[in-house]
């Protein structure tokens, strides 16, 4: 059978399409989707209706170590959201004090991951990864403004070409476990990916002076996209509105 060069194209299309349905897992996944996998098998061998539960908890899970491509303005002049979910908090904040930065406040931007947010973390500008830290502490709901301060937390001190930028990985109420794969005084590209946060959590940035934010309280972000605030901005920070 013949097939023509219009048909080939007709399949590769639909071979695209079927392929950018499909979202990427991340491999952090693997092991946990596995697990969910094996225990709905073994549950619903006993009782078919947890053999559901269990596959819908597995769909959940494989759903959240998704991780899509995305598409980053390359600009260093910009600070790119680091994560998925709503920003939470913008405003004047003492960065970690394991960073060595000082007591005086920092312009902070907060971006809170729920558990159906996808939870790769990504960096907000280019730069040198200067200081790692991690910290024990307290699992209290990601939201409140004191898990800042109290959470265990991973943070990173990135040297960009504007000044020293502050990236925070928050476990929160449910979160018991944040991943950081970037090593010190490595190079990370704007938009990298560098770790992820397990069900739930919350990013802090803290930005030196001269950058000014560009993202309201309540706005969506999407993490290695959105703009979240620029160097040298003459604009004040925008105005919005619900709509």
């Amino acid at each position: 059978m013949c097939v023509t060069g219009t048909s080939r194209k007709q399949r590769m299309s639909l071979v695209d399409t079927i392929r950018n349905t499909f979202v990427p897992i991340h491999r952090e996944g693997y092991p946990f989707i596995a697990g969910f996998a094996g225990a709905t098998i073994i549950l619903g061998y006993f009782w078919e209706p947890l053999f559901w539960i269990g596959f819908v908890l597995t769909a959940w899970c494989i759903y959240f170590y998704r991780d899509p491509q995305r598409v980053t303005p390359i600009d260093d002049k910009l600070v790119i959201s680091s994560a998925d979910g709503i920003v939470s908090a913008v405003g004047p904040a003492v960065p970690p004090r394991e960073l060595g930065l000082g007591t005086g406040e920092m312009t902070r931007i907060s971006v809170f991951m729920n558990v159906f947010s996808c939870h790769i973390n990504r960096a907000p500008v280019r730069g040198r990864i200067k200081t790692i830290v991690h910290k024990p502490g307290k699992f209290l709901n990601a939201e409140l403004d004191k898990a800042s301060a109290e959470n265990e937390r991973n943070s990173l001190l990135i040297e960009s070409p504007n000044g020293e930028v502050a990236v925070v990985q928050i476990a929160g109420l449910v979160a018991r476990r944040i991943v950081c794969w970037a090593d010190e005084n490595k190079a990370l590209s704007i938009g990298e990916r560098f770790g992820l946060i397990r069900f739930g959590s919350r990013v802090d940035v803290y930005l030196p002076q001269g950058f000014t934010p560009r993202v309201a309280i309540g706005q969506m972000a999407v993490g290695g996209e959105t703009v979240i605030a620029e160097f040298g901005g003459a604009a004040s920070a925008p105005l919005v509105r619900l709509s």
